[in-house]
């Protein structure tokens, strides 16, 4: 009878130890989505680093990747000036610890001297792990 106690206590003990899964909800993507833009539109790339994963990647348009130093270096150097940007059309998918944004991002500006006004779809991965909800992947397609 003894055995069946300890058994049981045992079986309780590790399925209380058993690690849970991070559960996202649609405002932590929400507020980690505003944090990244309003880094870009304050030209702060501490507050657009505080948004990504160590794992960042962008897919650019040309096929090519952007990793996350690479983003960090624009968000703050002179070569980039954003004069105005907004998103429209926000949709957010959810699933456990994962987050897939669907947007559309417009923005205006100049890039190593050259005018830009961009309208592009864009699907944003957000992750969360460990209580922290951050940024993981990007890739935007113009929209003509």
């Amino acid at each position: 009878m003894r055995f069946i106690y300890v058994f049981i206590f045992l079986s309780a003990a590790l399925i209380a130890c058993r690690p849970t899964e991070d559960v996202l909800t649609e405002q932590e993507v929400t507020t980690v989505m505003d944090q990244f833009d309003r880094g870009w539109k304050e030209k702060n790339p501490a507050l657009v680093d505080k948004a990504l994963s160590t794992h960042y990647l962008y897919f650019t348009q040309s096929g090519r990747t952007f990793t996350r130093a690479a983003l960090l270096a624009t968000a703050g150097s002179d070569v980039y000036h954003l004069q105005d940007m907004s998103r429209e059309q926000i949709s957010v998918e959810i699933d456990g610890n994962a987050a897939v944004v669907n947007t559309v991002w417009s923005g205006k500006g100049f890039y190593h001297g050259e005018s830009f006004d961009d309208r592009q779809r864009c699907s944003v991965t957000i992750v969360k792990h460990q209580g922290k909800v951050k940024i993981l992947s990007e890739h935007c397609t113009p929209i003509r």
